[in-house]
């Protein structure tokens, strides 16, 4: 059984996570899939966009927490996305979403690679790094053209509808279950119908316009991952796996509550 499938329709490729038992989590399986995918789609001469979708209830849930937890590790599947040109953000072509359902933590994260985004009405999206001991979505730039409360009740990983997130900018079209794939593949076939050299530099140009995490914000939450309650990470990830309750030791130090990092330099 594969666990991401591709094909192709003229210069489109659907790009499938097939993982539904799971929600099509992020295991090292699916990873894998994906970067061998997104490797074909860039070095192939004739596809020119992709539809990133999922099978079943599920877009995509993150990370694998159980296969994290068995791994004894925070994020099991390791290095495998250093090869993905679309997670690198080095993929010249246009990637479309085609969120199906749930979108949560990594999945979410894809999501907000993608150049365009279609998604079910009530489809349900999550920020969901602050449960597993991270800082909830700093490195997601787009959090900073967003109004600060809304910004901020992401970050604190409230979840939110494909409505809402439609009604703030965060996605293009909202669609029924069974208009998903035309609705992606009608602003696929738009973007086809582009000369080469302007559908490429607009997207490179778009690209660049996207918000960035500046150096001393990117700096201060790599310095925050490493302080307080580190051993907190991995009881949130057990208690995933055994469906109960996480408890939580807190401050390895109650100290530093009151001695965190700063920025390295003003804003």
């Amino acid at each position: 059984m594969a666990y991401v499938e591709t094909e192709t329709h003229g210069q489109i490729m659907v790009v499938r996570m097939n993982r539904p038992e799971r929600l099509n989590a992020l295991g090292r399986d699916v990873r894998a899939g994906l970067s061998a995918a997104f490797q074909e789609f860039r070095d192939s001469d004739e596809l020119e966009v992709a539809v990133l979708t999922g099978t079943g209830r599920g877009f995509c849930a993150g990370e694998d927490m159980k296969e994290s937890v068995e791994a004894g590790a925070v994020n099991s599947a390791g290095d495998i996305s250093r090869d993905d040109p679309f997670m690198r953000g080095t993929l010249e072509k246009p990637v479309i979403a085609a969120i199906n359902g749930f979108a949560m933590g990594g999945g979410f994260l894809l999501v907000e690679r993608t150049d365009l985004r279609v998604a079910v009405k009530g489809a349900v999206f999550e920020i969901s790094e602050a449960k597993r001991w991270l800082l909830g979505g700093y490195d997601h730039g787009f959090l900073a053209n967003l109004p600060h409360p809304i910004a901020t009740e992401m970050a604190f990983g409230f979840r939110f509808t494909a409505e809402r997130l439609y009604e703030v900018g965060f996605l293009n079209r909202l669609t029924e279950p069974d208009e998903l794939l035309p609705t992606a593949f009608e602003m696929a076939e738009h973007l086809l119908t582009l000369p080469p050299a302007s559908r490429v530099n607009t997207l490179h140009m778009m690209r660049q316009m996207r918000p960035q995490v500046a150096p001393p914000y990117k700096n201060l939450a790599e310095q925050l991952h490493q302080h307080g309650a580190l051993d907190d990470r991995m009881e949130s990830r057990r208690a995933f796996a055994e469906k109960r309750q996480p408890v939580y030791q807190g401050w390895d130090d109650p100290a530093d509550r009151y001695n965190l990092p700063q920025l390295e330099e003003d804003r």
